[in-house]
């Protein structure tokens, strides 16, 4: 990474946004210190979780387009309070 580093720069040579911020103090001298960004990869490839081939295999399952009614299906109990099949699941 690149950095520069200047010091003992007098408030009137900043540029005016940054003057803005130090009007109160007159005649100071800052430290400016400018870093190079690391630039962010915003592609999908780099959005992407994961390279392992079994990521997402039942993406395309039809019973599994509503998640919440299909887990919710799987943790009903097997057999009724009163001893009975649920048929349901």
């Amino acid at each position: 990474m690149n950095t520069i580093v200047i010091e003992h720069v007098p408030v009137e040579q900043l540029p005016a946004e940054w003057q803005a911020q130090f009007i109160s103090i007159v005649g100071a001298h800052v430290t400016v210190r400018i870093e190079q960004e690391t630039p962010t990869n915003t592609t999908a490839e780099a959005n992407f979780t994961t390279d392992d081939p079994a990521f997402g295999i039942w993406r395309d399952r039809e019973d599994m387009a509503d998640v919440s009614a299909y887990v919710h299906k799987l943790r009903q109990p097997r057999y009724n309070r009163d001893g009975s099949r649920n048929e349901s699941s």
